[in-house]
């Protein structure tokens, strides 16, 4: 009965761990810096972009697009503090491919974007720009 009871605890551990690892790996987070204050990040800090050429529901990102712009998708994902779960959801894309959304806006990566904090996509082309989530989708 011993065993079963220590079985049992290193088993429930094991699940937690994995279970708490896995929903850290699906989390957005909010960060900020002075150049352009508040962003949406993925787990690892990378900066979340939108495009304003898309449709609530639709990515107008396509091709050689997608090459610089890499899309975001997570199955699911866990919304940061002060955001709802409800603003994120998914799309099949044109090409066939899921990709995540935020208020119903897809959500991209910057391919000059090296490392976490880096926001050099922000304005590019007057048509890309991070997700300040509290005054998201501009008016």
């Amino acid at each position: 009965m011993k065993r079963l009871s220590v079985f049992l605890l290193v088993v429930g551990l094991v699940l937690g761990l994995t279970t708490s690892s896995f929903a850290k790996h699906h989390a957005v987070k909010v960060q900020q810096n002075d150049a352009v204050g508040k962003y949406l990040t993925d787990t690892e800090g990378m900066t979340l972009y939108w495009f304003k050429n898309d449709e609530p529901g639709k990515s107008s990102c396509a091709g050689a697009c997608v090459g610089n712009w890499p899309i975001y998708y997570r199955e699911t994902v866990a919304a940061p503090e002060g955001v709802a779960q409800e603003d994120f959801g998914t799309i099949t894309r044109e090409d066939g491919e899921k990709q995540t959304t935020f208020r119903g806006y897809p959500l991209y990566y910057w391919i000059n974007d090296k490392k976490a904090g880096d926001t050099t996509g922000n304005g590019v082309k007057g048509v890309w720009f991070v997700i300040d989530p509290d005054n998201f989708p501009p008016k």
